[in-house]
């Protein structure tokens, strides 16, 4: 902070971004463990395709690439240590690094009052 005892606006923007981007990691977190059916601490490729299908099965529209080269296509971007599966770590990181991954995810938030009702 200023000396002067004001925040100034880059300042305010720094500590916006932090708290954002923490509450962005939250969610992913959140949503790992939401992902991870298993329990096991990983996601792996069908946890991901099953994800991906009821996310485009709720929110429809045309899709380019069909669930399985998207699922594809996301873990060889983001399964770091090519294990087949997606730590926390890789998933968190995987959608920092992946608009298209992170906007997916984001979506999937929707689903959240879906599987409440179920």
């Amino acid at each position: 902070f200023s000396q002067d005892g004001y925040i100034d606006f880059m300042e305010y923007v720094a500590a916006l971004s932090l708290v954002l981007r923490g509450k962005m990691e939250q969610k992913l977190r959140w949503y790992f463990k939401l992902y991870d059916v298993d329990g096991n601490g990983c996601i792996d490729r069908h946890e991901l395709l099953n994800i991906i299908k009821a996310i485009r099965a709720i929110n429809g529209g045309d899709h380019e690439t069909s669930a399985e080269e998207f699922t594809n296509r996301v873990f060889n971007k983001i399964d770091v240590n090519g294990d087949g599966e997606l730590s926390l770590e890789e998933f968190v990181e995987g959608a920092r690094k992946d608009e298209e991954f992170m906007e997916v995810m984001m979506k999937s938030l929707d689903l959240s009052h879906i599987v409440a009702m179920i």
